[in-house]
């Protein structure tokens, strides 16, 4: 407990008015986030890379439904690796092991080259696991730097969220540069380093902050130890990496043989039908009252939005990368920009958007003009759809030109991708904790997780129809993705005055209705 003498994190101002602690998690985040950027791009172009070229040799639709497949479970190991650090682990050890097996599942790609397509995949797998243990503890351990009465904390979280923008900025610059001069495991071998700094960043210099912090506030590490420690844990959790060993023996041996898409397909169908039975169990069974029926309604609504948004966005390492590949002139000046350089593009708009929409919902705000959530989802949907209405285009010109087109195309449907994603994202965060009921807000945020999720799945399965087999069908490909995201921005376009008559004068929903609200009701208390 906390001493009434000891300062409070309002105290700490020594990193950009933030408490010192968050330096070191910041740079952690950052390289830990280069590493993941630096080869997500890079796995469909070297899934479906001949034998002759260096890659695995297989089909587009394969390759890209694994890179779906990857996406998805990154999204899914969030949620056991959150329960793991609560019940078992704590957040600085669920940190340190999930740094240490995403090390060695870079590793282990890297030595694909020596051991062929099993270590790629074995790869992968630790870097799922252990994505799963650090992404959502470093969080957490960024909010445990904040006293509950410090204001400083979204600020902190903006600037800790920066880092996540520049390792993703970096990334594929620099392991494009090197896959395309040195080979494809040179640029594995690069996200690899930046794991490694990660590890040691944490483990030299961020832990060590964080505990000084502690005994200055004189406070307990909460952060280094599980809120409560459940038995067996340890335990359970060995037999289920067992049973993950055995059955990575048995498709290395040939004993089993995997499909990927059709495991693509079945997880989209698992998790859709596990979605509605979680939202038809809340809303039947956890005793909510009617007014928190009809939030968790709304929000259930909105994630199924972003879950159609985002297998529209997740397309960039597999669509997108596979048109920038294959059909895109990237030739400026004698010299060709690395494929991988497009999958840049998103986070150099973040970064040079992200603060003019920080000023501008505020400022329609102050003139009773901004709009309520959905309003912003429907926006997010139809630039996204206009996005993609541009590859539409593109792949037409594909057809009736030489074959290859400026990569402009590309540079601005992910400008609009990315104004989409800056309408619906924070939105949709900020959302899921300020509509949701405080009984159901874990919940419905992992419900948001599952969204992307599912997102990703599907994004995987329609990427690998980028290629010359189905060529003539590219502008149809890009225009049914453009199609749906206009007709659900539509649906939710008709029911945001449903919403707004459910949830009279609720700020997170109709925001110039709440002011009038507010205004009435000074003027009748006359305060």
């Amino acid at each position: 407990m906390q001493s009434t003498h000891s300062p409070g994190s309002h105290a700490d101002k020594g990193f950009f008015g933030h408490p010192r602690a968050l330096g070191p998690l910041f740079f952690t985040e950052m390289w830990e986030r280069f590493s993941f950027y630096g080869i997500r791009p890079m796995l469909v172009l070297f899934i479906a890379a001949s034998l002759f070229d260096g890659g695995l040799g297989l089909d587009a639709k394969t390759a890209a439904a694994i890179v779906g497949i990857y996406g998805g479970a990154i999204y899914l190991a969030a949620l056991p690796g959150g329960w793991l650090a609560d019940n078992w682990l704590g957040q600085r050890r669920a940190v340190w092991y999930g740094s240490i097996l995403i090390a060695f599942g870079h590793l282990s790609i890297a030595l694909s080259a020596l051991f062929g397509a099993i270590a790629f995949f074995v790869g992968l797998i630790f870097i799922v696991l252990g994505t799963g243990l650090f992404k959502t503890c470093i969080s957490v351990m960024v909010g445990s730097l904040y006293d509950e009465s410090d204001v400083r904390r979204d600020g902190g979280f903006a600037i800790f969220y920066m880092g996540i923008n520049i390792g993703s900025l970096f990334a594929p610059l620099f392991t494009g540069l090197l896959m395309d001069s040195m080979g494809w495991h040179w640029g594995f071998a690069m996200g690899g380093v930046g794991m490694l700094i990660a590890l040691l960043l944490f483990r030299l210099w961020a832990v060590p902050a964080m505990q000084r912090a502690d005994v200055e506030r004189g406070r307990a590490s909460t952060w280094d130890a599980p809120a409560q420690r459940r038995r067996h844990v340890g335990a359970i959790v060995s037999l289920c990496l067992a049973a993950l060993a055995a059955l990575v023996a048995l498709v290395a041996t040939g004993v089993i043989s995997i499909d990927a898409r059709a495991v693509a397909e079945a997880m989209t169908s698992v998790l859709i039908v596990a979605a509605v039975g979680f939202f038809a169990y809340l809303m039947l069974f956890s005793g909510l009252n009617r007014d928190e029926r009809i939030r968790v309604t709304i929000c259930f609504v909105l994630i199924v939005a972003a879950a159609f948004f985002w297998a529209a966005f997740e397309q960039q390492p597999t669509s997108y990368n596979l048109f920038a590949a294959n059909y895109t002139d990237r030739n400026v000046l004698g010299w060709d920009i690395p494929t991988l350089w497009f999958q840049s593009l998103n986070p150099v708009f973040i970064v040079l958007l992200g603060p003019v929409f920080g000023w501008l919902w505020p400022a329609l705000g102050r003139r009773h003009l901004e709009p309520g959530s959905p309003m912003k989802f429907v926006l997010g949907l139809l630039l996204a759809a206009m996005g993609f209405g541009l590859m539409v285009l593109a792949a037409q010109q594909v057809l009736s030109g030489p074959g290859l087109v400026s990569p402009l195309w590309i540079v601005g449907s992910m400008l609009l991708l990315t104004l989409g994603e800056l309408c619906l994202s924070p939105v949709g965060l900020s959302t899921m904790s300020g509509l949701s009921p405080q009984r159901t807000q874990g919940q419905l945020m992992g419900l948001w997780f599952t969204g992307a999720a599912l997102g990703n799945l599907v994004a995987g399965l329609i990427g690998g129809h980028v290629n010359a087999e189905e060529i003539q069908q590219l502008p149809e490909l890009f225009g049914r993705s453009a199609i749906a995201l206009v007709i659900f921005a539509a649906v939710l376009l008709l029911l945001v005055p449903v919403f707004k008559r459910m949830l009279k004068h609720h700020r997170l929903i109709d925001p110039a209705s709440a002011h009038r609200a507010d205004a009435e009701a000074i003027v009748k208390t006359g305060v």
